[in-house]
């Protein structure tokens, strides 16, 4: 599995993407959602010290885990990200577009949260993803 990561992020060049997220996001608050194997592999094998991360928030947290550890991080219940008040709030999932949408719809909606991907796929590879749902 670490091999399939490894080669989806060099083919995204998320050593770029990250450099660049960093310089967008400095000295901005940034939660994590998302804590899957892809984070996981992400938190093992980059640097993320120069994203201000508050915590980390992903469905499978419960309310009575907020405030606890995630791998270094604050949980975050999703219900509670917006009582952090997050500048960021940063997707980590491979098919981020349809929880990112629903993110904005649901909870983010009136907010000046803004939503990114850790890592962005490239234009083509959207569409792709969009035509195949359909």
């Amino acid at each position: 599995m670490s091999q399939y990561f490894h080669d989806y992020l060099k083919k995204h060049r998320f050593e770029k993407q990250l450099k660049r997220l960093k310089n967008r996001l400095k000295d901005k608050s940034v939660v994590i959602y998302g804590t899957g194997v892809l984070f996981q592999y992400i938190h093992e094998n980059f640097d993320l010290t120069g994203l201000n991360i508050i915590g980390v928030s992903d469905m499978k947290f419960s309310e009575e885990s907020e405030g606890g550890d995630f791998m270094g991080y604050k949980i975050i219940p999703k219900k509670s990200i917006l009582n952090y008040k997050p500048d960021y709030v940063v997707v980590a999932v491979e098919n981020y577009l349809g929880l990112m949408e629903n993110l904005e719809l649901k909870l983010f909606r009136d907010t000046k949260v803004r939503l990114l991907p850790l890592v962005r796929k490239n234009f083509g590879e959207i569409v792709k993803t969009i035509w195949e749902a359909l």
